[in-house]
């Protein structure tokens, strides 16, 4: 079992008893020790010689855009590892340090192509039109691929939070891929989603405000924007990432765990690996030394080498 760091404890004081002050300055307080604890996560630096493409468009919206962090010698064929960020569909930035970080170090050193992007985000873009932009993205990617010597062939999605929402959502329904006119991507990694399930989730007794304000409250809706009642056989092999130590407003390993279940179902690979870390753990620890980043970075390299045979026969 985890045991909570006198950081937490003292974020979760301020959260319990802030009652001096307004609630608004209490949920200031409250994301300023958030942002202290993710501070202190140790961060790789990126290997030498690595470039950096910013803020490529794809769209006309200044927030369709994303980023590309390039090897120093990166090898004819390169895979790519296209990344989205989280922040609840409303907030979060593609430049972020616990969504690059220790995890475009990590892939970078492996030979891969690190993509981040943004999405067009609430209340200007509901769930269902911030996955249509990252379909988008992901098919402008591919079709400039071959100018940064990667394959639009290997390529593999991840997401956190919100963000592993969008790119199960897109890898569940992939006529968003189609219409976008993407390639099917080798899978994907999703970083703790909450979201697997939305009519499970917004039936709960309490649903955080988030929720609320991004799915709206149409049944219909709910369904179209969930993975769990999207997916079929069609759907992308899938590694869902999950905190074992996050239960509300429902546990993501319940969630992962279903939607596992009925890919399995479909024939439709896909791994649940529950994590011992906190939500932002998650995110920011990926890429660091560690059993965890060691059974993702498996699976990934699994999907690639899976292709790269089937290409050779």
């Amino acid at each position: 079992m985890r045991i909570a760091t006198p950081a937490l404890i003292s974020l979760l004081a301020v959260a319990l008893f802030a009652g001096i002050g307004s609630e608004a300055s209490a949920q200031q307080r409250f994301r300023q020790l958030l942002e202290q604890r993710r501070a202190a996560t140790p961060r790789a630096d990126l290997p030498a010689g690595t470039r950096i493409e910013r803020d490529i468009a794809y769209g006309n919206d200044p927030k369709q855009r994303y980023d590309v962090y390039l090897p120093a010698h990166a090898q004819p064929g390169a895979p790519i590892l296209f990344m989205v960020h989280g922040g609840g569909w409303r907030r979060g930035d593609k430049a972020s340090p616990g969504v690059v970080g220790n995890k475009a170090a990590y892939w970078l050193n492996q030979g891969f192509v690190f993509v981040s992007a943004n999405n067009r985000l609430v209340p200007d873009a509901d769930p269902m039109q911030q996955a249509e932009d990252v379909a988008a993205a992901i098919a402008s990617v591919q079709q400039h691929a071959r100018q940064w010597n990667a394959d639009p062939g290997r390529m593999l999605l991840m997401g956190h939070s919100a963000g592993a929402h969008l790119v199960v959502l897109v890898a569940t329904k992939p006529d968003l891929l189609r219409k976008a006119g993407a390639q099917r991507p080798l899978g994907v990694v999703s970083l703790d989603s909450g979201a697997l399930d939305v009519p499970s989730l917004m039936g709960q007794a309490r649903v955080p405000e988030l929720y609320r304000n991004a799915f709206g409250s149409d049944p219909a809706f709910w369904r179209s924007v969930s993975p769990q009642q999207q997916l079929d056989r069609r759907a992308l092999p899938l590694l869902l990432v999950c905190s074992s130590t996050r239960h509300f407003p429902t546990s993501p390993c319940d969630e992962a765990r279903k939607l596992a279940s009925r890919a399995n179902a479909a024939s439709v690979p896909a791994q649940v690996l529950p994590e011992a870390l906190q939500h932002g753990e998650i995110n920011s620890q990926l890429g660091l030394p560690s059993a965890y980043t060691q059974a993702v970075a498996g699976w990934i390299t699994n999907r690639v080498n899976t292709t790269l045979t089937q290409i050779r026969r």
